[in-house]
């Protein structure tokens, strides 16, 4: 029997499938949004359910949110922001594109 497979190692298998890479790929901003909430949450030092309780709502919504399967709305991310002592910016980028073009910040607070 052999041990557990590192999960690096499956992810480069995986991501080796042009159509899982495709797939991959398109989950990318998902992906993007969830690890910018939990980093905001994390800063700032709070659990889920202090998050929560700042924004009004339950620990099972903001852990939604950062799951990533859900597309919230700006009033929504305007008031995770708040909770959290941080401020929402939106950006528009091209395609392929790291640096960000134009950013629209919107003051939380």
């Amino acid at each position: 029997m052999s041990g557990p497979i590192p999960v690096e190692e499956l992810a480069g298998t995986w991501l080796a499938d042009p159509a899982f890479r495709e797939a991959y790929d398109k989950l990318d901003d998902q992906f993007a949004l969830a690890e910018a909430l939990i980093r905001a949450r994390a800063q700032a030092g709070l659990t889920q359910e202090e998050v929560a309780r700042r924004m009004g709502t339950t620990q099972a919504a903001v852990a939604r949110l950062e799951g990533g399967r859900s597309k919230p709305s700006t009033r929504t991310l305007e008031r995770f922001a708040a909770a959290t002592g941080t401020r929402l910016r939106i950006s528009f980028e091209l395609p392929g594109e790291t640096a960000v073009a134009r950013t629209v910040e919107e003051e939380t607070g």
